[in-house]
Order: structure tokens, then sequence, then C-alpha cells
């Protein structure tokens, strides 16, 4: 059984760092200890929203760094840096690694950070003013991992219903 568990990456997923983000964090070591693994998930989880299309365009690019500069007092620089990081991990790891990276966000941040975090995520895969339709599940699904109550998903959809799929008029 303790195979099985390792296997499925819940074993010991506490103690340890996981593993698509730790080229990141060592590009965050500059930041305090706490802060340095939020800002890695944060950023991973933006360009897993970036990645869901299976086309991570320069525009949804320049949305990240933006974002990642702008939440974790960055400069351009590492926030390119982080940014491309997180593209690279998510290519990599992102089937097997989204839930546990989502869990350990959720872990770390309030309701009102998993709020901002959703607030960026519905921004960058918007970028294009258009919201695809594996854009929108996975907006849904790092929603329900991250615990985002109804309301405020609710909230947030009708703050973009223009972009989201089915809801474009020209």
């Amino acid at each position: 059984m303790r195979s099985i568990l390792t296997w499925l990456g819940l074993e010991g997923a506490d103690t340890q760092e996981i593993a698509p983000l730790r080229e990141t964090l060592d590009a965050l070591d500059h930041l305090e200890p706490e802060r340095a693994p939020y800002l890695a998930a944060f950023a991973y989880l933006l360009g897993r929203i970036a990645h869901a299309d299976h086309e991570v365009t320069e525009q949804e690019t320049r949305a990240m760094e933006a974002l990642v500069q702008e939440q974790g007092q960055l400069s351009t620089d590492q926030a390119m840096v982080v940014v491309q990081l997180a593209k690279t991990s998510n290519r990599l790891f992102g089937g097997t690694a989204n839930f546990l990276i989502a869990r350990q966000f959720s872990e770390l941040a309030t309701y009102d950070q998993k709020l901002a975090l959703m607030r960026c995520l519905f921004a960058v895969s918007s970028t294009d003013d258009a919201i695809s339709t594996a854009e929108e599940g996975e907006l849904h699904r790092i929603a329900k991992e991250l615990r985002i109550d109804h309301p405020d998903l609710l909230a947030l959809r009708i703050a973009h219903h223009r972009q989201l799929p089915g809801m474009r008029w020209k």
C-alpha cells in the first residue's frame, strides 16, 4: 500500500517540495522562505491555465510575467525566468502535478489570495479576448481544487461573460 501511495505522489507530499516547482523555487531563492513556494505555485497555476488549450500565446506569456512581477515584487528579468520555468513545468509535468500543486497553493493561501489567483487566471485566459472551452474547463477544475465558493466563481464568470465560449457575439 505504501508503494502505491508513493507512486501516486501522496506519500510525504506535505514534507517535500513538488518536483515541478524545484527549479522555480531555486530561481526564487532570494525571497523569504514562506513566499517562494507560494509564488512558485502561483506561477505554475498561471502556466496551467495558459497551457490548457495546448498553446501558450505571446499575450498570455506577457500577462503571466506582469502578474508574477506584481505578485512577487520581482524584476522584469526575474519574472521572465519564473514564467518560463512555470511554462516548462506545465509542459513536462502538467497532467501529473496539477492537483498536487493546486493543493499546495490552497494550503499556503488565504481565501482572498485564492480569489485573487482566480481573477489572474481569468485575466490570462482572456488575453486574446476569448476564453476557450479547454480554458473554461481548467478554470472550473482549479476553482474546485482551491475550494472557491460557487457564488464567487459565478461572479468571476459574469465579469468575463463576453469572453466565455458561446457568449461571444460579433
